[in-house]
């Protein structure tokens, strides 16, 4: 009974450990220690068009990628579809935010409510740079 208890401790332990649990305390060590390496780290992120940082920090890739239809359509498929002007990309955020719908066939674009129209709007005039 003894065995048990320590190895389902033992467990739990490496789970949370393995979910991020001890991962702060590294990255602050790490930090502390090598200021250089984090800004070298840092720079290639800071060079990316700020609508590609926002889309890789959303939910975007799970329906959609750069070149290939996924669920929705590529990013390219997108930018061939519809010119940069302010009024596509005002109504292509609203998009974003509220979902939409058959546009690109029946599966609907659920609704991103917690995006504001400025992230959206970033988020748009990178895709509609994307070329096959």
């Amino acid at each position: 009974m003894k065995i048990n208890k320590v190895l389902s401790l033992s467990i739990l332990a490496v789970s949370l450990w393995a979910c991020g649990g001890g991962s702060q305390q590294s990255t602050e060590s790490t930090n502390s220690e090598t200021p250089a390496a984090t800004e070298s780290v840092a720079t290639p992120a800071a060079e990316e068009p700020k609508g590609k940082q926002l889309i890789a920090q959303s939910d975007c890739l799970g329906c959609h990628k750069e070149q290939q239809k996924l669920v929705g359509p590529s990013y390219a498929d997108v930018a061939a579809k519809y010119e940069a002007t302010p009024e596509n990309i005002a109504m292509l955020a609203g998009k974003i935010i509220n979902g939409g719908q058959g546009n690109w066939g029946e599966v609907p674009m659920s609704a991103h409510p917690q995006v504001s129209q400025a992230h959206a709007e970033e988020m748009v005039k990178y895709i509609l740079t994307i070329k096959k």
